[in-house]
């Protein structure tokens, strides 16, 4: 049985009559869209897949610089004055 992870899920047909319905009535959270009552698809509000990319991007920036500050690297501590 595959996982659901979501608390909302709606069929393909529901999802064809009417997406901004669904997404109303699931409280702007996630939707699963399931497909002979498998997971095929999620539905995300828009506000909610920004905020996903934006974390995306930080941890694909986060690993971009532990790479290029190695293992070698050593914090060094200023103010913000010196800044």
């Amino acid at each position: 049985m595959d996982r659901i992870l979501a608390s909302y899920s709606a069929s393909i047909t529901e999802l064809k009559k009417s997406p901004s319905k669904l997404l109303e009535l699931a409280d702007n959270e996630p939707i699963a869209i399931l497909n002979h009552n498998k997971p095929s698809a999620y539905m995300v509000p828009a506000e909610m897949f920004e905020k996903m990319m934006e974390i995306l991007e930080d941890i694909d920036l986060a690993k971009e610089i532990e790479q290029r500050l190695g293992e070698d690297a050593k914090p060094i501590k200023v103010s913000l004055d010196e800044l």
